[in-house]
């Protein structure tokens, strides 16, 4: 009899220290280049390096539109590196906007040790950067996936044109507690990214845009995001929307014409 109560126990401390030790390979899947990769994009660019506190050394692409009304600061997702996701320039650069996407710390040719702490410190870093070249309300943060905790924290601390929240989670506990029902997530994450908490604290305005069929952050962990901060924030529903394909839908780009006027 002791010998059933005491199996389920050990796996149970098993699976929650599994969790705890590999957090980081669940949230964050990076893909290195090589230093000296040439990266290839129609538009003209600029590889731009940010030595930031903490021994970063954060790598982006910046994309100079024409006739620039500002520029978009662009946090992209969990996987890959600016190979995948420098392309999202060319939706941004076609309505008069200069873009900057960075890689995260160990992402492409970015290095440095991660926390939350870091990723936070880094966005403020650049932020500061940008505003030596554009004011605040030519400054518009866009975060898509896990980038929108960083964006949401950033925007809460600054005074920018905008926020533009793609697929967002409602914070990464809630995230965790949906997938591990059973284990007290809240006492093993590292990583939080507490976008309830900072959205309030947002004086821009705010834009969400979620899909309804999206299977990594669900439609309604945005919608609960939202619910927190109706009146200063447009929620834009994508119906069959998935995690990636928002883009390919043209209510994606009339409300990026929109937004970016």
């Amino acid at each position: 009899m002791l010998y059933i109560l005491i199996v389920p126990l050990v796996l149970y401390f098993i699976i929650m220290l599994f969790f705890y030790k590999m957090q980081e390979s669940f949230l964050f899947h990076p893909v290195k280049t090589e230093a000296n990769f040439k990266y290839q994009f129609p538009n003209t660019f600029e590889e731009k390096y940010f030595e930031t506190p903490n021994n970063g050394n954060i790598h982006g692409l910046y994309f100079n539109a024409e006739k620039s009304k500002g520029i978009v600061l662009y946090w992209h997702g969990n996987a890959g590196n600016l190979e995948d996701w420098a392309w999202v320039y060319q939706n941004f650069v076609n309505l008069n906007y200069d873009v900057l996407v960075l890689d995260y710390r160990k992402f492409g040719k970015s290095t440095g040790n991660w926390s939350e702490e870091n990723f936070i410190n880094d966005a403020q870093y650049v932020y500061n950067e940008l505003k030596k070249n554009y004011k605040e309300n030519e400054i518009v943060i866009y975060g898509r996936s896990i980038g929108t905790g960083i964006a949401t924290q950033l925007a809460a601390n600054n005074q920018p044109k905008a926020l533009i929240l793609e697929t967002p989670y409602y914070s990464i506990e809630d995230l965790a507690k949906r997938m591990l029902p059973i284990f007290p997530v809240k006492y093993l994450l590292k990583y939080r990214f507490e976008s309830n908490l900072f959205i309030t604290k947002v004086s821009a305005p705010i834009y969400i845009l979620h899909g309804t069929k999206d299977n990594v952050v669900p439609y309604k962990s945005g919608k609960k995001l939202y619910n927190l901060v109706k009146q200063n924030t447009r929620f834009t529903t994508f119906e069959a929307g998935t995690h990636s394909n928002l883009a390919t839908y043209s209510l994606y780009h009339s409300l990026l014409q929109e937004i970016l006027a």
